[in-house]
């Protein structure tokens, strides 16, 4: 009886994690050349100091605007907005006029921020003209769009009161509706893999364990052609993947390990290999801040930085070769957990001294990139992870840390960084000499200074093939985080991943 009570929990726990997946896009954009004046709302888009006139105004309607505009000092500056109610000779009852900034500066990022800013302000419920003729730029027309997308995120999977939303549909007026269509659909393949990302990262503990997170992400991305595979406990196991192991041994959720292949090429593979901790009690070296254990959840996010970003190349066809990696593991106690002190065996043989449990991390990682290594032969790897208090404490959450000795890596790195606004910083991996030594085993887990000691101990599995590590710890702390900048939000490292994969995968060609 018991058995099959606990057999059903699971079954529904999984169907809970599988609605997480439910499509977040309840915005339509359609894009159309063609004056659309059906609206109870017009928006209309203007650079600093550009004349917000329409050809198709009237004279008395450019006049009551341009006095309106005058009266609250409106410049056309980045994100400056101004509400004009019942303008004279238009059917809408409001016009909203929204400042762009520098046209010359107007880029991805800053579009992307206009349109999470316009999105607050509009409507759910009337129909809403915006009109992008004044900028005339099918990729910032694409990017305010996407940018009201990212904002439009919501994770209240477990409110009782939640409201039902509908899709509201935006009508834009182009310059080329064809153009604008073509940009937005590679930044809504963004945008899925962006949600895809923080509902992994959302979901509790107590739902989103390995195997739960195994069978949501198979769900999500085998429909998009990419091909997924699941290494269950015992398989991990038999694979001689003892670190990862080690870390779930105190569970009943034992490891997974998910492979997630886009072959959008003939090229070598490029490895994105995320860590999957589904939780993090420390182990025995237990966390005893309450704040901090609290958001544990959040421990997954660079397994669903590298899955997201899999599934946004997926989605826009991209023609690149780029495998994810994801080690799932859940660090809890009971009498079977790894004490510490414990040595474990890594897939290639290494014998780990594991100091602290609670540097669970990099043991599992240390199995994820030697596995995308042995697999895959990539050409390169990167890591990504929430991994180290010592990257906060450098750096905040506004930057990302990384560790590479491969300068093409780091300058494609920080391209895609900047592009994004998901920012990189480079930090020193030595020369520390002795910095995970062990005179137990062959390396030990922590080491100081501690960002640092991760590094090197990832570097490590990574062996010859160029390798970068990025974490990003302190940086999806803030669960159910709808705002654009995904630092401080969930998703952090989706965007920065897929720009990354691609601007390597061309300039290493």
């Amino acid at each position: 009886m018991m058995k099959a009570m606990k057999v059903v929990a699971i079954l529904a726990a999984l169907m809970l994690s599988v609605q997480a997946f439910a499509s977040q896009f309840l915005i339509e954009h359609k894009f159309s050349e063609a004056a659309n004046n059906d609206s109870k709302v017009m928006v209309v888009f203007a650079a600093e100091d550009q004349t917000v006139a329409l050809e198709s105004w009237s004279s008395a309607t450019q006049t009551m605007v341009t006095t309106a505009l005058n009266a609250k000092e409106f410049a056309g500056k980045h994100g400056q907005m101004v509400e004009v109610l019942a303008p004279t000779g238009l059917t809408a009852e409001r016009l909203v006029v929204v400042g762009v900034g520098a046209a010359e500066a107007f880029n991805r990022v800053k579009a992307e921020q206009v349109g999470a800013k316009l999105l607050s302000s509009l409507p759910s419920d009337s129909a809403v003209v915006l009109n992008a003729s004044l900028i005339n730029d099918a990729a910032a027309v694409a990017a305010i769009a996407h940018g009201m997308d990212l904002k439009n995120y919501r994770f209240d999977r477990y409110k009782s009161d939640a409201k039902g939303r509908e899709t509201v549909a935006y009508h834009w007026q182009v310059a080329d509706d064809s153009e604008a269509q073509q940009h937005y659909a590679e930044f809504q393949a963004i945008a899925k893999g962006v949600f895809l990302s923080r509902d992994i990262i959302n979901l509790p503990g107590g739902d989103g364990y390995p195997q739960a997170i195994a069978e949501m992400a198979s769900k999500a991305l085998k429909p998009l052609g990419i091909k997924v595979t699941v290494l269950n406990p015992e398989q991990v196991r038999k694979a001689g993947m003892g670190a990862l192991y080690g870390v779930s041994k105190g569970s009943e959720h034992k490891a997974y390990l998910l492979a997630a292949h886009w072959e959008g090429s003939d090229d070598q593979p490029i490895a994105l290999v995320g860590k999957g901790n589904t939780f993090d009690t420390g182990g025995y070296n237990l966390k005893t801040s309450s704040g901090s254990i609290l958001r544990m959840q959040t421990d997954k996010a660079g397994g669903g930085a590298v899955l997201g970003a899999v599934m946004a190349l997926a989605g826009q066809k991209a023609p690149v070769n780029v495998v994810a990696v994801v080690p799932l593991s859940h660090n809890l106690i009971s009498g079977s957990a790894l004490l510490p002190g414990d040595v474990v065996t890594a897939g290639d043989g290494t014998k780990i001294e594991v100091a602290n449990t609670d540097a669970e991390g990099r043991l599992i990682l240390a199995d994820g990139i030697w596995y995308a290594r042995d697999k895959f032969k990539p050409r390169a790897i990167a890591d990504i992870a929430t991994l180290t208090g010592s990257k906060v404490g450098a750096l905040g959450t506004a930057y990302s840390a990384v560790f590479t000795e491969h300068d093409d890596l780091l300058a494609t790195m920080k391209q895609a960084g900047e592009a994004t606004d998901e920012l990189v910083w480079q930090l020193p991996l030595g020369p520390y000499p002795g910095i995970i030594s062990s005179t137990l085993a062959d390396i030990k887990n922590v080491g100081s200074p501690g960002a640092q000691a991760g590094a090197v101990f990832l570097q490590q599995f990574a062996k010859d093939t160029p390798w970068i590590h990025i974490d990003m710890a302190g940086n999806a702390y803030n669960t159910g985080a709808s705002g654009i900048h995904p630092a401080g939000g969930n998703g952090y490292g989706v965007r920065l991943l897929t720009e990354w994969v691609k601007l390597y995968s061309s300039q290493s060609n």
